[in-house]
């Protein structure tokens, strides 16, 4: 076994390194983008405003919550757009590209204060960074649902999605950890370890430097990725009626609701962590400057998870590793627990222990259901399809993004109504107090600090535990999903399918619709007995459906060209 065959093992990808994992590089390049921004926003962006430009947190938590508020009406509408696009690019791909400088504007705005503080003008203040903030939101729903939406016409087969999003996964670690070393070197430059007080231009370069490296990369998933063009694309005429009829379909899948009610518990529980994270290092562990250090630590364990997550998958299922690895999480929600430093004993050798096991166990047990969930979202456009008769894969990612975006800005909201209601202080108060106190941290009150064991304990183990229960709900398997994908197929190239009872029962039990209320049994147009058809290991075959593919060609540019040139030629 070479060296290229070696690497391409581990990753768990099957072929060539140029004509199987280069595709999947071009793909996942923008995934530095999506994953990277979120990362900085969620690590960073509650203490820039209320330390940095001094709002306060209750303020601060309400720019996040309209800004979530606007992204629960422009997510629909873009997920109905990107499934109604005609063009020679494809139904997804140039919206990469017109989201590119709308980004990269928006996290300009967000770190760049212009001089404002929410001290002395509030107002000004909150519709400024409110503004940029909704700038962002439309910028990542422009971009990432269609780049979510294309996966599952990039990679049809079960499998190869596996592969696809292992690649995926990879390429998450290469948008966040460098994109937090980036903030943490420019803040260290100026001698910051975090937003605070005075670190407006280290923050405003941040934001410059990383404009650039995000545009860089969603550039390359636009040039690189190739999609069927959708000319030949037949749409209704929208309306607000239409619109409705869509996510109708959507939410009677019942495949889809099991996996948006888990995706939605694991994304809360990881929400309370991540926003009350810095206060907890800070106020609860008392080691500040150990964040840059715990950040590391964590990012290094969450990638290393990615083999194990991988080969549970492929040996047992999409579903196992999460059953296997998340109890680490819990196991880290739990750890911190048991921080309690006094005094006598802060910046002792067991708390800084306690810390950095927080920093592996949480990270490596959050990998399990985060790579369930990124493998699951394509196979339900399948089961989507197989109700509708139709790819409406941006429909379906919309749903992605919006539970990870809505989330984020309601649990930055929720955080820090929680920590204000409990009595955590922040911003100018306390770093006046600090400053007239050299060498000595603020002392948070013990009403304050329960308020953040509440949010970094408690309310993520319960949300985590609701999570688990419903992975273990959620009933398609490899077998499900190739019989759905194999009967959608036969459908398409026959106009017909005829399945045994033991098929419907499938079909049934993953749709949660009758079979005869589905596509597959409407709008039959074949002659004769169509089963789906097994191959020599008696697996059934996922149907290259020839006519439409041919159907594609005839309706792109080119293929315009040949017929209107045989058309003539008739004519003469």
């Amino acid at each position: 076994m070479n060296m290229e065959q070696k690497i391409l093992k581990l990753i768990g990808v099957k072929g060539t390194f140029k004509n199987d994992v280069v595709p999947m590089m071009n793909y996942s390049s923008a995934n530095i983008t999506t994953s990277g921004a979120g990362y900085v926003v969620s690590l960073y962006y509650m203490k820039f405003l209320t330390d940095v430009v001094n709002l306060p947190l209750a303020w601060a938590g309400l720019v996040t919550t309209i800004a979530v508020v606007w992204d629960a009406i422009t997510d629909p509408i873009m997920g109905v757009i990107t499934d109604r696009t005609r063009s020679k690019y494809g139904k997804h791909r140039r919206y990469i590209l017109w989201g590119m400088p709308l980004l990269c504007l928006s996290f300009v705005m967000m770190w760049n204060g212009y001089g404002f503080n929410g001290k002395t003008e509030p107002v000004k203040t909150f519709i400024y960074f409110t503004a940029a903030y909704m700038l962002y939101k439309t910028a990542y729903t422009v971009i990432d649902i269609p780049h979510v939406a294309m996966l599952p016409e990039l990679a049809p087969d079960y499998d190869l999605r596996i592969q696809y999003n292992s690649v995926g996964y990879i390429f998450n670690s290469f948008g966040m950890f460098p994109s937090f070393f980036l903030v943490s070197a420019i803040l260290g430059c100026f001698g910051f370890s975090t937003p605070q007080a005075g670190a407006e231009k280290p923050m405003l370069i941040a934001g410059l430097v990383l404009a650039v490296v995000y545009g860089l990369s969603l550039f390359t998933t636009f040039k690189r990725v190739r999609e069927k063009p959708s000319l030949d694309l037949k749409v209704e005429k929208f309306s607000l009626r239409h619109l409705l009829n869509e996510y109708k379909y959507v939410v009677i899948n019942k495949a889809f609701r099991e996996y948006f009610f888990m995706s939605l518990c694991y994304n809360i529980a990881t929400y309370f962590y991540t926003t009350t994270l810095i206060y907890y290092i800070e106020y609860v562990a008392k080691l500040p400057s150990y964040y840059t250090l715990f950040t590391t630590i964590a990012g290094i364990f969450e990638a290393s998870s990615f083999p194990l997550n991988y080969a549970l998958t492929m040996k047992f299922g999409k579903k196992k590793c999460g059953a296997i690895v998340t109890p680490l999480m819990i196991a880290g929600f739990a750890v911190c627990l048991f921080m309690n430093p006094t005094a006598e004993t802060e910046g002792a050798l067991i708390w800084k222990i306690l810390l950095m096991a927080t920093a592996v166990l949480y990270p490596f047990g959050k990998s399990g259901l985060g790579y369930v969930a990124i493998n699951i979202l394509p196979d339900i456009s399948d089961v989507d399809e197989l109700i509708t008769g139709r790819r409406r894969e941006g429909v379906i990612g919309t749903f992605n993004t919006f539970i990870k975006k809505t989330v984020s800005g309601v649990m930055s909201s929720v955080v820090m109504f929680i920590l204000g209601g409990f009595g955590l202080v922040v911003g100018e108060e306390v770093e006046i107090w600090e400053e007239a106190h050299p060498g000595m941290l603020f002392q948070q009150s013990g009403s304050a600090l329960l308020g953040v064991r509440i949010c970094i304990t408690f309310a993520p183990i319960a949300f985590t535990l609701i999570s688990l229960f419903l992975l273990h709900k959620f009933q398609m398997t490899k077998k499900e999903h190739t019989i759905i994908r194999a009967a959608i197929a036969t459908k398409h190239k026959y106009g017909s399918v005829d399945l045994s009872p033991e098929q419907i029962e499938i079909v049934e039990k993953i749709s949660g619709q009758k079979y005869e209320s589905t596509w597959l049994c409407h709008n039959n147009t074949g002659n004769g007995e169509h089963p789906l058809e097994p191959n020599a290991n008696g697996d059934y075959q996922i149907l290259i459906d020839i006519e439409e593919e041919m159907k594609r060609i005839r309706t792109s540019k080119e293929g315009k060209k040949a017929e209107a040139a045989k058309a003539a030629i008739g004519e003469k």
